[in-house]
């Protein structure tokens, strides 16, 4: 399919792309014209202009990857635009597949088979995102030709790495110029690249096996000491960034039991381990599982061995448990309402790619044992065959074909504007534009409509899936609760259903038959319960602790005030009554603040609540809405309170569904501090000056330090804050009633600004407030004066203080002061240091903090070596040295991540900077989460199950295990790092 037609660009027609904006073009066509200077096909395109000239100028505005590429690489560029695509990247791709061949009879070099793999891939990645853009490729060739350079560049690198081995006499290879044939060494693709679906910035995730007497291994004994090694050079050779780039990222986690197993593993180990303890999402994995490399004869005997376990013999009950046993472990949880453009993930979001592929797999699942046609691994091509077994309509079928192409040339139109792994669509509306421009859109709201109405389809199709295996599923049983005793048939169906003490539940539910609350008193809300009741207790009871879930939900009511308006929506809004069982089974914390304050879930029932992003604009207008009616100082506080607790309870809601990720909540986070902060200050001043006047020449402005300043709060954080202050040098007093001489005026400012945030009222309290980072610490004055600040961070501050100076952020106050607070943190930092001392300061205080904080755990993520503080103090440590290093970057304003991006990409090896900045994003997620849920330290063994599944989810990986696993390997990585960068 991919290698019989040939195609020019120039051959393309009018394709309708528009660039970014004229500044973008001209810097195009300037980069464009340099190029000429050097390949005379581009200076022809340049000087004789046209369609050609349009698309590849606009293509350059959009994409800075492609830009960038054709700066690196001109003769690619003259390429693409004179030679027929496909023979070009078949070419290429065999070059790739060949690249370990011995050259005069000597193999070549590890660091030659790398450098020429990331060169075949970055010119591969460039035509076939040209070919893309310009519509000559749909989504089946770009997806296809990418996997089968994924395909190529494995395989090529296991031929080497055998060859390799051969030489050094530790195999004996049975044919040198065919190493892998015979080899008994198994490369599986698995996921996309296995469908040959890879998108465009896309990792691999591969999984490898080995017969042991395949004969190639002298000793069999040897076989598991030589094949987990050889698989660490193979991620070195496909994922470590050299000058050159990377070739594929490349994952091995979706081997058996990957927390406690080698990288490599037996084909016997494999098969005793699936047939006795595989895991439902091992049987979806393997559906697209194809052998990409190695012994591919091997590999398809191995898979024939696999079918039983992942298509089962017979259609029952039992299958469907797995079905919805994968559902929770696999799929985005799905919020309700209407769906955001900004920032919403095209692959695990609501209506995304992962629903489509879903929708196929389970059904391969039920029937593919019976049906041997469903087995198949492409998702158009199972679509297909689900409607000629009439599992599926015609309609559904073709609905979900165009929704999957259009979403994954969304998805790749993302990924090639900077090569990220990303899924995610920008928040902002310039980033945005670049996506609708590369789909051919003339503007974004008219892209934003399309997309919408592709996921609405999807969302809606894949609800009809898990209805109809509702439909399939036993009655759920007896469920009487009348009178004052058990009925013992109510009680065999509550044990069915998942509880585990059934009388207790039993005697909760009459509670609420009773009316003994607030919330069933009505008649009319008892009716709307007991409808309701039958689907709420299968809910919960298909949540693990559901007993646990159920008594947190009981409390949840008890405290309502009215329950009709909250049964009525339960009962027609199945999503909803899913996040109730959600919060209840994963967050206790969430569910005593609304046990607690039941008014926080008010904002539930905003049908807008998951269409907007939670943005500073978004809040402040609501912010805005809320204090409107405060009529004086104290109502302005608890009305503060009031919005602060929902506002923090709604960006938690979105963080649990999966609707915002944990950096996005971090920065919603932030963000309500920012406008609390300042509207609390702006109720003080007022306050302060009904009392005692105003100061002449008086000043005030808040700084937040720490991780209010890098924007990374969590749900449960305290705020770090200094609160400077000027005011005319001649004026000795305020002008008010009672007047206050400067010190006391300004400190009586700063100590209402802490009880306005925590001093306990009726509506409880703001945030806890930490000053200890202001000059002196708590020995200094609780205000700053301007001068006395500048004069402390330049002549008496120590190294750990300008490090937390890296991170403060100018929230709110005057504006003159502000911008002088500004310029005296840039000019501080941007000091030339002693790089020697400044490291072995860092050094010394994180050794510090190594004794006297030890961590309480392995998940003891703030606090573990190679942890968030070790990552903290890389970042601090470079922003502190850069200067010396003639790299100035200023990084207030930034987290830690984008501090880390901006400082490391000079001061940094790429490798050690991925590896910091995956280490952070997933101290992030996981961070965020546990935070939001549970306070205290997270033990997998006592947390709730439902939030154990969720922090799985939200590291990427299948179990526990795995996820504990990867966070020792990022924090051993990130600890190396530390001692590597920060010494003298």
């Amino acid at each position: 399919m991919l290698k019989k037609s040939t195609h020019l660009l120039k051959d393309a027609g009018e394709v309708a792309l528009k660039p970014l904006n004229q500044a973008e073009l001209k810097l195009a066509l300037s980069d464009l014209a340099e190029i000429g200077r050097e390949e005379p096909t581009v200076a022809a395109m340049v000087k004789s202009g046209g369609q050609l000239l349009d698309f590849i100028a606009a293509a350059f505005t959009l994409s800075p990857y492609l830009r960038e590429v054709a700066n690196i690489d001109n003769a690619v560029l003259a390429a693409a635009i004179s030679a027929p695509l496909e023979p070009e990247i078949e070419g290429l791709i065999e070059e790739a597949r060949a690249c370990w061949k011995p050259v005069d009879g000597a193999l070549p070099a590890e660091s030659a088979v790398m450098a020429r793999l990331r060169q075949i891939k970055r010119k591969v990645a460039f035509l076939i995102a040209l070919a893309d853009l310009a519509r000559i490729f749909d989504g089946r060739q770009t997806t296809g030709w990418l996997s089968a350079l994924a395909e190529a560049s494995v395989a090529a690198a296991i031929d080497h790495l055998l060859m390799s081995a051969h030489e050094g006499g530790k195999l004996v290879l049975k044919d040198v110029s065919k190493p892998s044939e015979g080899s008994g060494l198994i490369v599986l693709g698995m996921g996309k690249l296995g469908a040959s679906e890879l998108n465009y910035s896309s990792d691999i995730d591969l999984v490898v096996f080995f017969d042991e007497q395949a004969g190639i291994v002298p000793d069999p004994d040897d076989a598991i000491e030589i094949y987990p090694r050889l698989m660490r050079r193979l991620v070195r050779i496909l994922q470590e960034r050299t000058a050159d780039g990377y070739v594929f990222r490349t994952d091995l986690r979706l081997r058996p039991d990957p927390g406690s197993t080698p990288l490599a593993i037996s084909v016997d180990a494999a098969m005793i381990y699936y047939e006795g303890r595989g895991q439902n999402w091992e049987r979806a994995a393997f559906i697209k599982a194809k052998p990409v490399a190695g012994d591919l004869a091997a590999g398809e005997d191995f898979l024939r061995g696999l079918v039983p376990f992942v298509f089962r013999k017979y259609l029952d009950y039992a299958a469907i448990a797995d079905i919805h046993s994968i559902k929770r472990q696999i799929h985005a949880h799905k919020g309700h309402g209407a769906i955001a453009v900004k920032g919403h993930n095209v692959k695990l979001g609501r209506g995304g790619i992962r629903e489509i592929e879903f929708f196929a797999q389970t059904q391969q699942l039920i029937a593919g044992g019976r049906m041997p046609v469903l087995r198949s691994r492409g998702t158009e091509e199972t679509l297909a065959e689900l409607t000629k077994a009439k599992w599926i309509d015609a309609e559904t079928r073709d609905e979900l074909t165009d929704a999957y192409w259009f979403l994954r040339d969304v998805e790749h139109r993302i990924q090639m504007v900077r090569d990220e792994q990303t899924h995610l669509l920008p928040e902002t509306e310039a980033d945005l534009k670049r996506i609708a421009f590369m789909m051919g859109f003339s503007d974004t709201p008219s892209f934003s409509e399309k997309l919408v109405e592709v996921l609405r389809t999807v969302e809606r199709r894949y609800a009809r899936l898990f209805e109809q295996e509702n439909k399939l599923s036993t009655d759920t049983g007896n469920l009487v609760f009348t009178g004052q005793n058990d009925d013992p048939d109510t009680l065999e169906t509550l044990k069915r259903l998942g509880f585990e003490r059934p009388s207790d539940i039993s005697r909760i539910i009459r509670t609420w038959h009773y009316g003994r609350y607030r919330a069933t008193q009505s008649v009319e809300a008892r009716e709307r319960l007991t409808e309701l009741t039958p689907e709420l207790l299968r809910v919960f009871g298909e949540s693990k602790r559901a007993d646990e879930a159920l008594l947190r939900f009981d409390s949840f009511i008890s405290g309502l005030p009215s329950g009709i308006q909250l049964f009525s929506l339960l009962g027609s809004n199945p999503a909803l009554l899913s996040l109730i069982v959600n919060i209840m089974s994963s967050a206790p914390k969430l569910a005593e603040v609304i046990a607690a304050k039941p008014h926080v879930f008010d904002g539930m029932l905003d049908p807008g609540l998951m269409a907007e992003l939670p943005t500073r604009d978004y809040l402040g207008e609501r912010l805005k809405a809320s204090l409107v009616q405060a009529r004086y100082y104290e109502e302005l506080l608890d009305r503060l309170r009031i919005f602060a607790a929902e506002q923090r309870f709604l960006i938690g809601i979105r963080l649990l569904t999966g609707a915002i990720n944990g950096a996005m909540a971090a920065r919603a986070f932030t963000h309500l501090a920012d406008l609390i902060i300042e509207a609390a200050l702006d109720g003080v001043l007022k306050e302060i000056e009904a009392a005692h006047g105003r100061f002449p020449g008086g000043r005030v402005a808040v700084a937040g330090m720490g991780k209010l300043g890098s924007f990374e709060l969590t749900a449960g954080s305290d705020i770090d804050l200094i609160l400077l202050y000027d005011y005319d040098d001649e004026a000795s007093e305020s002008d008010g009633e009672k007047p206050l001489d400067a010190l006391r005026y300004f400190t009586r400012i700063t100590q209402r600004l802490i009880a306005a945030f925590s001093a306990p009222t009726a509506e409880g309290i703001l945030y806890e407030v930490d000053m200890r980072l202001r000059p002196s610490g708590n020995k200094g004055p609780v205000a700053t004066r301007i001068n006395s600040f500048e004069k402390y961070q330049r002549e008496e501050a120590w190294t750990w203080e300008h490090m937390a100076l890296s991170r403060a952020r100018l929230i709110c106050g005057d504006a003159s002061l502000t911008e002088a607070a500004e310029r005296i943190i840039s000019d501080v930092l941007s000091a030339k240091r002693d790089t020697a001392k400044v490291a072995r300061d860092v050094a010394e205080m994180r050794d510090l903090i190594d004794k006297e904080k030890a961590p309480g755990s392995g998940w003891d993520l703030k606090l573990i070596p190679g942890g968030v503080i070790d990552i903290e103090f890389i970042a601090q440590y470079l922003a502190l040295v850069a200067p010396a290093k003639a790299s100035v970057v200023k990084v207030n304003g930034m987290n830690t991540g984008e501090a880390l991006k901006a400082l490391g990409g000079k001061l940094m090896a790429p490798a050690d900077l991925d590896t910091c900045l995956e280490a952070f994003n997933l101290y992030t997620e996981l961070s965020q989460l546990i935070r939001l849920c549970i306070d205290g330290l997270f033990d997998p063994k006592e947390a709730p199950s439902g939030l154990v599944e969720l922090v799985c989810r939200a590291g990427d990986c299948p179990d526990i295990k795995t996820l504990e696993g990867e966070v020792k390997r990022l924090s051993k990585a990130v600890r190396k790092i530390f001692q590597v960068t920060v010494k003298a």
